[in-house]
């Protein structure tokens, strides 16, 4: 298990930069592939997309070259924290079906990713990546609370 990667979800976030503290001290140095995965569309870009003259897939490229520069960033942290990690962005609806399909990709060891911890009605209406991941990866998800 030690030869094969560990893939790191990365948005940028204060809580993914804490998942990438808690895997070093979790899982210490090793291979790892740091993964931002968003929407092809945001749902301002979804309106846009339909107005006459305005290229849906223009969008998509741009979000796809936005989540490479966010992972390109985590993977630096995740180096600077002793990890041998490489960048990988990409889009996928839903988001968390790509986390999983790369996973899959990979055969990572585990999925790490930050929460951000919402609860009730909250979580609800905003869903949960996190919880997503865990109930269709079928494989160790680290999923690093909120501080309290």
């Amino acid at each position: 298990m030690r030869e094969r990667p560990i893939l790191i979800c990365y948005d940028g976030s204060d809580d993914a930069r804490r998942a990438i503290g808690a895997a070093e001290a979790l899982v210490g140095p090793r291979r790892a592939v740091v993964l931002d995965m968003g929407p092809p569309l945001t749902a301002a870009e979804s309106y846009a997309a339909i107005s006459p003259g305005v290229v849906g897939a223009d969008f998509e490229e741009m979000n796809e070259a936005d989540a490479l520069t966010r992972a390109t960033e985590g993977a630096e942290r995740a180096r600077e924290a002793g990890f041998e990690a490489t960048a990988r962005g990409g889009i996928a609806a839903p988001t968390w079906q790509g986390v999983v399909d790369v996973a899959d990709e990979l055969d990572a060891a585990v999925i790490v990713l930050g929460s951000r911890g919402l609860k009730g009605g909250r979580e609800l209406l905003e869903g949960s990546l996190s919880h997503q991941i865990a109930q269709n990866a079928g494989r160790p998800v680290l999923i690093v609370p909120p501080p309290k």
